[in-house]
């Protein structure tokens, strides 16, 4: 099973703009979101992520070069999964629910909590406090074709996993993947980090999470 050490970084940060000059002070590395599960999706843009934490909030930033963007989504709860999207899926080791935390590369959010087929959305107010910045701006827009990079930084309270109380993430384990898709770009494609053993492309699968160990 893949495991990440997630590191603690003491700050008050306010902006998630601010999470990668936060990151690289603290000299958090990087990961590859880079596995390619389906062969019928060949196409493997290049993603890397990194993952950190505060004690009340995890740190999350993805940096992308693919073929072409997307951002069509309108607003937070939306068809995101199908915008180039990074994203983030958590469950505790002892449950089979988890979170789902799904970004495009306009900012544009959408956060589930349930299991696969039962899902539920998360309130306005969880989504309102997870901040969120995307070198792309904020704005929806059709695709894009050429090759584009851009970065994508969040910040997660330990509130919004919402049906939790998590006060301190500081020496907690939780289970995850970290997965790059764009359902509905020139060039589909569904990649994670942790490898996933299902016959076509899946995400909501949480016995393929590795494992995020939150240091003290």
């Amino acid at each position: 099973m893949k495991e990440i050490a997630v590191k603690k970084i003491a700050c008050d940060i306010q902006s998630a703009e601010q999470v990668s000059q936060m990151m690289d002070g603290a000299s958090v590395r990087f990961n590859p979101i880079d596995i390619v599960n389906w062969a019928d999706y060949p196409y493997c843009p290049e993603v890397k992520f990194r993952i950190a934490h505060t004690g009340g909030s995890i740190l999350i930033n993805y940096i992308v070069s693919e073929a072409s963007v997307r951002a069509v989504a309108p607003a937070d709860l939306g068809r995101v999964w199908e915008d180039s999207c990074c994203e983030f899926f958590v469950r505790t080791e002892e449950e089979e629910e988890y979170y789902n935390f799904e970004c495009n590369c306009a900012g544009k959010l959408l956060v589930n909590y349930g299991v696969k087929g039962d899902r539920h959305h998360a309130p306005e107010s969880v989504l309102a406090n997870i901040k969120r910045w995307s070198s792309l701006g904020n704005e929806p827009f059709e695709e894009r074709i050429g090759e584009c990079s851009w970065e994508l930084s969040l910040i997660i309270p330990s509130s919004s996993l919402f049906r939790h109380d998590i006060k301190d993430l500081s020496g907690i384990t939780l289970r995850g993947n970290f997965y790059k898709c764009g359902d509905l770009l020139k060039t589909p494609h569904f990649l994670s980090w942790s490898p996933i053993d299902l016959p076509k492309p899946c995400f909501h699968c949480p016995s393929f999470f590795g494992r995020l160990i939150f240091e003290k």
